[in-house]
């Protein structure tokens, strides 16, 4: 029997791109062997604030079912797979609020040794996708974690581009997740289950 991987995506999205990338991974994930938990960063905007964009209020409502993300299901996975658009050139307040609460378990060492690797989205081709995967990554590595990123080990990666993790250019929401950002997602998700159950494998033969 293969080695079990329990694999987090832990995302943010506010009208629906992440979101969408968020459930491709999930499901290629599930399809390459592991088991998957769906999770989304709590809201931290005033619901006035939501409600004066349909497309956010829509996406809120169309995502009430997912449960949001806790600290425990950091500890159950064995690898995290964290979606956040770009703010800035940076992660949302959102998903950065949740990774800040972090610190008990972090202090307690069941943050490290586990796989993580990322994904975002913006409005323009140039509008902060790297600096934004750059910055998430700064919490892995004070985690201890071990990151995997797609980088070009797959043919596809000339066409998407973008080796840090997926991304899409969404324009003002008017461009949908298509072939090529959902083909990227699919490598870095196959690729993340294959490194992390290639080191859950290992380190229980060095134990």
């Amino acid at each position: 029997m293969p080695t079990s991987v329990n694999l987090a995506v832990v995302y943010y999205s506010s009208t629906g791109t992440i979101s969408t990338i968020a459930k491709a991974i999930a499901g290629d994930a599930e399809r390459a062997g592991a088991q998957v938990r769906l999770r989304k960063a709590a809201e931290l905007a005033p619901q006035a604030a939501v409600d004066s964009n349909p497309a956010w209020a829509a996406h809120a409502e169309a995502t009430a079912d997912i449960p949001e993300v806790s600290p425990d299901d950091m500890v159950w996975a064995d690898a995290v797979i964290l979606g956040t658009p770009t703010r800035y050139g940076n992660v949302t307040a959102q998903l950065k609020q949740f990774l800040d609460t972090l610190g008990g378990l972090w202090q307690a060492g069941q943050l490290a040794d586990k796989v993580y690797s990322g994904f975002t989205a913006s409005s323009t081709a140039h509008g902060g996708q790297e600096s934004t995967l750059l910055a998430l990554y700064n919490t892995v590595h004070h985690f201890g974690g071990i990151l995997v990123t797609p980088g070009y080990t797959d043919p596809s990666k000339f066409t998407d581009g973008n080796p840090y993790g997926t991304s899409h250019v969404s324009g003002q929401g008017d461009i949908p997740v298509g072939e090529v950002t959902l083909t990227a997602a699919r490598v870095q998700a196959q690729r993340v289950v294959r490194f992390t159950r290639a080191l859950k494998t290992g380190l229980a033969a060095g134990n």
